[in-house]
């Protein structure tokens, strides 16, 4: 299939810089630059357009995403409670369906036939970002250099790229490689890749070490209506403010970090570290808030979906209809969260210190060790003994036998 235009999603880094040449020479076509916005910060994109430009792009778009990334990604992934393996708060993962929805809506707005990403053939990324292709515009031609052209280091990128006489602020050396969103920044390379080794600071970005966090606690308080973040120690904020306010609050603190060896959607196992102190903080809220709304087949059964949605964010199947199922259930269930809960930070530590709901189930009357009038305690009796029928009967008859 021949290509005319192409819509290459570019960061202004090493490899996307020599993907841009690399297509107009081994596809001849026009290399139209596609930056997504998703809170990575100024200095990932200042000058970013130039550069695109100086690698021999026709044009750059620059598109904000970080309100569609909190608002159709982050919170509906927030009410399902999902974590990738117990730890991970699928930073990366929740970005890559609102990056491909936006570079296929510019594709084809632009008349493009091709789309282009810098995905190494090692990845989850490649996957992510081909499935949201193939379920938002499965006409398009996908182009994933990594897998075709003749380079394996940095190095013979670098000599690429001055080859065809771009300009580029990148060395031979890269200690680490890090992917940031609004919500997370994630760590990978150096000494990592020796699980044995333990982070040194210098791999950490975001968060102060819980050693250096300090000595007294913060606390916050987060109000929630039907799941959702709504204000933040009585005031009101948009997602993304709400998310960059808990992420200075928690990186303060020492929150948010960890170091997994994870489970590679492509077989492999990866070592990295992730940095998510907004994340963890809102989602030890909606957990303080679950406690007290939901009855126990309830969490039981939002508990099953967060492992399945969990596992569905990670190998990128946004764009399907098990995502929407699953969503709608959590949804659903989540009309019942709405309350305040208090948030205490202390060096690396998030506890729930306080908690109140008009939905929740909690009972003092019910619940108190003093004496009432609602709870007959002979009724137990009654009860365990249906409860543990079936043992009962089992032992009987292997006493019988």
């Amino acid at each position: 299939m021949s290509v005319k235009k192409v819509v290459l999603a570019y960061s202004g880094g090493l490899d996307t810089s020599a993907i841009v040449p690399w297509l107009k020479d081994n596809y001849d076509c026009e290399v139209i630059a596609f930056v997504a916005n998703v809170g990575q910060g100024d200095e990932e994109l200042a000058g970013v357009e130039q550069k695109a430009i100086n690698s021999g792009a026709s044009s750059c778009y620059v598109v904000d995403l970080q309100q569609e990334l909190v608002n159709e990604v982050i919170y509906p992934t927030l009410k399902t409670g999902a974590v990738y393996e117990g730890q991970y708060l699928l930073g990366t993962s929740m970005a890559r369906p609102v990056i491909a929805k936006a570079q296929v809506k510019l594709a084809l707005e632009l008349g493009a036939d091709a789309l282009c990403h810098g995905c190494t053939g090692k990845g989850n990324d490649q996957v992510r970002f081909e499935s949201c292709f193939a379920a938002l515009a499965p006409q398009l031609k996908v182009i994933a250099p990594w897998r075709e052209w003749q380079f394996n280091s940095r190095q013979s990128l670098l000599d690429y790229l001055a080859e065809k006489k771009v300009p580029t602020t990148a060395s031979a050396t890269k200690i680490y490689s890090r992917d940031a969103n609004l919500w997370h920044i994630s760590h990978e390379g150096g000494e990592l890749e020796d699980p044995w080794c333990e982070p040194s600071e210098q791999v950490w970005m975001w968060t102060k070490s819980p050693e250096q966090a300090p000595d007294q606690p913060a606390y916050v308080e987060l109000a929630f209506e039907r799941g959702v973040l709504t204000r933040i120690n009585g005031q009101q904020l948009d997602g993304v403010a709400a998310i960059q306010f808990l992420n200075e609050l928690g990186s303060e603190h020492g929150i948010g970090r960890i170091d997994i060896v994870e489970n590679r959607l492509v077989g492999m196992k990866s070592r990295g570290c992730y940095e998510t102190p907004g994340g963890t903080i809102l989602l030890a809220g909606l957990k303080g808030l679950e406690a007290l709304v939901y009855d126990r087949s309830s969490l039981k059964y939002r508990e099953e979906i967060g492992l399945e949605f969990a596992q569905l964010v990670y190998d990128g199947r946004w764009f399907t209809p098990l995502k929407d199922a699953l969503l709608a259930a959590a949804t659903s269930l989540a009309e019942q969260l709405t309350g305040d809960i208090v948030i205490k930070l202390y060096k690396g530590n998030v506890t729930v210190a306080k908690r109140r709901s008009v939905n929740t189930l909690y009972s003092e009357a019910f619940a108190t060790f003093e004496g009432d009038e609602v709870y007959d305690q002979k009724d137990a009796a009654g009860f365990i003994r249906l409860y543990s029928l079936a043992s009962r009967i089992r032992a009987m008859h292997q006493q019988k036998d």
